[in-house]
């Protein structure tokens, strides 16, 4: 047993093994300063809140607090591992700045009111608008951070009772491409991967994914792989030199916006090379021969002048993926937000099916998400899509829904596809929406162009109610504020990247009179007297418990099937993978075994969409080019992005996430060990361009798109020539001035320069190739900027004090064996 500083050493030990081994364990607790294992009342079981892993975990209360946490040793996930926003982030639940009672703007300002007051302003709003306008005026936005019963509560109310097609969830801004790529190759959503693939795998390749900083655990596990005999080897994709990149085999950091063209340059000289698996290809897909032919041209060398990466470099990646004999591909942001997203991470896809590398240890693949209950708010419909992967167009699927939900199926809107948030934000400008429903989540930070999300949000004509925990950016700009519970004050259950679905128990009550988000979203139900056709109330529970047997019979016979889970089944032990039902009592590890998809036209998920239009594909058309269900191996030709660099804007700016932080620093800047790890925004610039420019490190600079301006320090790091990184997380004012910036002011959240366009497949917006340049407002003064050194962030240059935690950020670890 040791104690180590797990801000100075965010992966802990490192504990070896070898291929097809188990992962051995390590169980990681903290506890609150002076506290014991034996000083604590009770342990509460749940599971990680600040990012997409799913580190099972137990709650450690005293006295009717939370005091801590320990990683739960049986859980297949995370075998006991726990990362620092695990350790640390739990002490947001006990911030005095907490919300603890309903707020409502009078006269300008927002004022303590009561429940019933503010949830008859709320639900009467909503009434009167649906009488004058129709369901056309009322919009929800929510998040990645609720539970499943909660997203399954609010889809239901949303699409089967008001009938609103104004439905998305923050996973717009992370996630969407993921679910459009697993569309648009196997036709339906679903991870085909496992976690223990990483046990398996003699090749790992992470496409603009910096695991090492988003999901710590999970690296964790590829670092002991590494650390063991017969290591993998990684193919890493990021213009910066993350840790991941650090520990690559061969690491590309090709031109921001240019990830199509590496991605055909890849599968030209797999397919040219003969790396493929032919009778795989022939049994099991469709497409290869337009695949083969659309990349012919996209040699190495074309792709070097575009993505300004060494031929040889591509080529040698290719010959690393193309002779694996087992290979797991993940994807996330730096795919997810750039140009031509879904193309991109669709051409992920394609590597590994024309490899034949599916459904077999080792072999998978993880279109990443980057929140907890990411893949819930798909499954679940609160991203606007129908529950359980039913297709909006196919309309069998829609009566199969109003019949599980007891309405008429003209009620469900599947008239077009859903409203992404972008869109509503138009709407809204226009004012065809003026009711928005904001749950648990900070688009005044988190949406791009923000000057523009700001005057949008700040109408007067837009009735905004915001649902959270405290009083964010978002909540300050809205007429109704509902204090809500979070993680560790309510029950309910949540779904990770590989299906691993984890229950959370409630460990201590909320504050004040904050409630559960399901209790808050039953009342509004009620108030608007939402019925079935029977005249019934729509919504039949009451409880959490009582919502996941709805969405039990919900997902039945659908590809996220969950009806041989149970609370009861969920409890203790470790996290089981959907599909679980009556086939699979037990859950499901790896999902296309043998080439068996779900993609078949009566029982997918989705028809697919143009890749570089983004235009539907209709039903006759992809019965004709799939009929039997195969993998659709879909080939997309590169286009430039839409905002290229200038002689007045020479940077590319792309933004992205520390380590130390999670989206717009809610919960995180009030867990101190976090918040002193990246305290304030930075701004990164390569050496050559700061010797270029005579910057140093820690100097003042502006950076400066056509759409705003951030102050922030250098940190001079790794990131290729040409490219600057922000963090997005810093809100748009320092929240302890108390303030907001005038508008001629410089401020300091990223999103203040990035740009109001989007993916044409997935909706996402585009984060990462907006134009910028820079200028030195002061000198640094030999102080460097508040950027981790242990991370993407790390300095290369000057002499930079490293980040640490010190006493109270010290964890204790339990590695399997040890007395």
């Amino acid at each position: 047993m040791q104690r180590i500083d797990r801000i100075a050493e965010p992966w802990g030990t490192r504990t070896p093994y070898g291929p097809g081994e188990s992962w051995p364990t390590r169980v990681d607790t903290h506890l609150a300063d002076g506290l014991t294992e034996e000083d604590v009342d009770r342990w509460v079981q749940s599971a990680s809140i600040l990012h997409s892993n799913g580190d099972a975990l137990d709650i450690a209360v005293k006295d009717e607090r939370i005091v801590g946490v320990r990683g739960r040793e049986g859980d297949r996930v995370n075998h006991g591992r726990l990362g620092p926003k695990d350790l640390f982030g739990w002490q947001a639940n006990n911030s005095p700045e907490r919300l603890t009672k309903p707020l409502i703007r009078r006269k300008g300002k927002l004022v303590e009111t009561d429940w019933e007051t503010a949830m008859s302003a709320v639900a009467g709003r909503c009434t009167e608008l649906l009488e004058e306008q129709g369901p056309s005026a009322i919009s929800f936005y929510t998040t990645g951070q609720l539970f499943l019963e909660e997203y399954y509560t609010l889809g239901l109310i949303a699409h089967g009772g008001i009938g609103t097609n104004h439905v998305d969830g923050n996973t717009r801004l992370c996630t969407a491409t993921a679910a459009a790529a697993l569309k648009e190759t196997f036709a339906c959503d679903g991870q085909p991967g496992s976690y223990s693939d990483i046990d398996h795998a003699d090749v790992i390749a992470l496409y603009g994914h910096n695991m090492a900083e988003t999901q710590t655990v999970l690296w964790t596990r590829v670092l002991d792989r590494l650390a063991g005999p017969n290591p993998p080897k990684v193919v890493c994709v990021d213009p910066r030199m993350t840790p991941v990149a650090r520990a690559a085999t061969v690491h590309l950091a090709p031109r921001p916006g240019t990830n199509v063209m590496l991605m055909n340059a890849l599968i030209h000289e797999i397919i040219a090379n003969g790396w493929i698996d032919r009778e795989y290809i022939q049994a099991h897909t469709v497409g290869f021969d337009e695949l083969e032919k659309m990349t012919e041209e996209y040699t190495p060398e074309v792709a070097a002048e575009v993505c300004d990466v060494p031929a040889e470099q591509i080529r040698e990646a290719a010959r690393v993926l193309g002779q694996a004999e087992r290979l797991l591909s993940t994807v996330l942001q730096g795919f997810y937000q750039s140009h031509q997203a879904s193309a991109a991470a669709v051409s992920v896809n394609n590597i590994n099916v024309i490899r034949g590398m599916l459904g077999k240890p080792g072999c998978g693949i993880l279109q990443m998400n980057g929140q907890p209950t990411a893949q819930n708010t798909r499954e679940a419909g609160a991203d606007g899509d129908l529950p359980a992967f039913r297709n909006w167009s196919n309309d069998s699927h829609v009566q199969d829904l109003a019949r599980v939900w007891n309405v008429d199926p003209m009620e469900i809107p599947h008239y077009a596809p859903p409203t992404h948030v972008m869109q509503m934000m138009r709407y809204i400008e226009e004012g065809t929406i003026r009711f928005m429903y904001v749950t648990a989540t900070n688009p005044a930070v988190s949406l791009p162009e923000l000057a523009r999300i700001r005057e949008v949000l700040a109408q007067d004509r837009l009735f905004l109610v915001v649902q959270d925990i405290f009083l964010t950016e978002t909540a300050q700009l809205a007429d109704v504020v509902l204090p809500a519970a979070t993680w560790g004050e309510k029950t309910g259950t949540f779904t990770n990247v590989d299906r691993t679905v984890h229950l959370s128990e409630k460990a201590v009550e909320p504050p004040g009179e904050a409630r559960p988000d399901l209790d808050i979203l039953l009342d509004f139900a009620h108030r608007l007297g939402l019925e079935d056709k029977d005249g019934a109330p729509l919504v039949k529970w009451s409880d959490a418990e009582g919502a996941f047997e709805g969405w039990k019979e919900c997902s039945r016979g659908r590809p996220c099937d969950y009806s041989g889970m149970s609370y009861d089944k969920l409890r203790g032990g470790s996290g089981i993978q959907w599909p679980c039902n009556d086939e699979h009592p037990d859950g499901t590890e790896r999902i296309y075994v043998d080439g068996q998809f779900w993609a078949q036209p009566e029982y997918c998920e989705s028809y697919g969409r143009d890749m570089i239009t983004g235009a539907p594909v209709e039903e006759t058309e992809y019965k004709a080019l799939n009929p039997t269900g195969r993998a659709v191996l879909k080939a997309a030709e590169y286009t430039g992005p839409h905002e290229m660099p200038s002689q007045e804007f020479p940077f590319q700016l792309i933004t992205g996430r520390t380590l130390y932080h999670f989206h717009t620093r809610t919960k995180t800047a009030r867990a101190p060990q976090l918040d002193a790890a990246a305290p304030e925004v930075w701004v990164e610039m390569s050496a050559s361009d700061a010797t270029d420019r005579g910057l140093t490190e820690g100097d003042v600079l502006e950076v400066t798109t056509p759409r705003g301006r951030v102050r922030a320090r250098l940190r001079i790091s790794g990131v290729r020539p040409g490219v600057l990184f922000l963090p997005f997380h810093y809100g748009y004012w320092d929240t302890e001035k108390g303030s907001q910036p005038k508008k001629k002011e410089a401020g300091r959240a990223a999103n203040e320069l990035t740009v109001t366009d989007w993916d044409p497949v997935s909706k996402q917006p585009i984060f990462k190739t907006a134009a910028a340049q820079v200028e030195r407002v002061a000198s640094g003064k030999g102080k460097p900027a508040p950027a981790p050194t242990t991370t993407g962030s790390a300095p290369v240059t000057g002499a930079v004090p490293p980040t640490v935690g010190g006493d109270s950020a010290r964890a204790q670890e339990l590695v399997g064996g040890q007395a």
